[in-house]
């Protein structure tokens, strides 16, 4: 179970904002007011019915794969920005470890000044100064011809000088991996764009009225996984204050366009449109549908109640949030835009609390 941040009200549209606050002091009647009666809670995902057609079939596959191809460019972007901050980081603490050093050299460098002017170098501070100061200390004779003060300062410059060149080596390291990361964005953004205009192209050379069914259809068509049986819905009681809010949030972007890779306000992707909405009720969440499902309490799907998050297929690269009714509010797809579906649209692989 991750532990989440809490954060500040606030990067929310005027109208979302109102929502929200309606949200914090609603109970759970007020929570699942709004959600289409209309559409049924049951569920539309049957095993072994009736199949898309070919053409739509090949769509909804390659909406699926790109919709994978996005949550790992999300988890990469992710990962690359932390390794940015490490990187930034280590690069600090080798320009202050340079410092230190720099300082230390100066300190020695005074006490070789005055033995100068006193009647010459000795040979051992001589040594001391010399480019190797590890081999300086091998030699036992030498060091014991150094004043105490001498030597402790040239013991904390070998010391330093082994610590900054540890700092580098890690630096250098988080650089490289850095670079890969980069690599990985690069080719996961390619890879759904690929899949999104050939996805694009089979849309378009549908008949008009097969295009306009397959907008409007869930994503449940064609599959064929095993899907648990629901139980009674909305038996898991009223939602806290904080996912309530949430709930609020996510009503409020219904309609708003699916964007890949982005977290709102305008537009989002399936796993953006959670961290967006919890993000308006103070509740940081991870940015991945994967890492989604592991952000807080599972629950049975019988036990669902508004706010909590289901994630679909076996690998839980996809999203929605529960919010009443027998319906999920989600971004379904690129080309779609943030809308209700029933729960059982697909397998469902868990449902957590956050």
């Amino acid at each position: 179970m991750a532990s989440h941040r809490r954060s500040g009200l606030g990067g929310l549209d005027r109208s979302a904002k109102a929502t929200v606050l309606t949200a914090a002091a609603a109970t759970a009647a007020v929570a699942m007011a709004g959600v289409p009666a209309n559409a049924a809670p049951g569920l539309p995902y049957e095993p072994g019915g009736g199949a898309r057609s070919g053409v739509s079939a090949q769509v909804d596959r390659l909406f699926e794969e790109a919709e994978q191809a996005t949550e790992h460019f999300n988890e990469a972007g992710e990962k690359a920005a932390r390794l940015r901050t490490e990187v930034n980081r280590a690069q600090d603490a080798v320009a202050r470890g340079q410092e230190r050093i720099n300082t230390m050299r100066g300190i020695l460098g005074t006490f070789a000044g005055a033995q100068y002017r006193s009647g010459g170098i000795d040979p051992a501070v001589g040594l001391m100064l010399a480019e190797d100061p590890d081999a300086y200390l091998a030699q036992a004779a030498a060091l014991d011809r150094l004043t105490e003060r001498q030597a402790r300062h040239l013991h904390e410059l070998r010391q330093e000088q082994r610590r900054l060149g540890q700092v580098r080596a890690e630096a250098s390291r988080k650089l490289a991996e850095l670079d890969a990361l980069r690599s990985d964005v690069a080719r996961h953004k390619r890879s759904v764009t690929e899949k999104l205009a050939a996805a694009r192209r089979l849309l378009n050379s549908m008949p008009s009225q097969e295009r306009a069914d397959f907008e409007r259809s869930s994503r449940s068509g064609g599959r064929h996984e095993a899907m648990p049986d629901l139980g009674p819905l909305d038996a898991g009681g009223a939602p806290s204050g904080r996912a309530a809010a949430a709930v609020m949030a996510a009503r409020a972007a219904v309609g708003r366009p699916y964007v890949w890779g982005s977290t709102g306000p305008s537009g989002f992707d399936c796993s953006g449109l959670m961290v967006w909405s919890y993000r308006q009720a103070g509740v940081s969440l991870p940015r991945t549908s994967q890492a989604q499902r592991h952000a807080g309490r599972q629950v049975p799907l019988s036990q669902a109640r508004p706010g909590d998050l289901v994630t679909y297929r076996s690998d839980a690269s996809h999203v929605g949030m529960y919010v009443g009714n027998g319906q999920v509010v989600h971004a379904p797809y690129p080309g779609a835009r943030v809308r209700y579906d029933p729960v059982g649209m697909m397998p469902v692989s868990a449902v957590t609390r956050p």
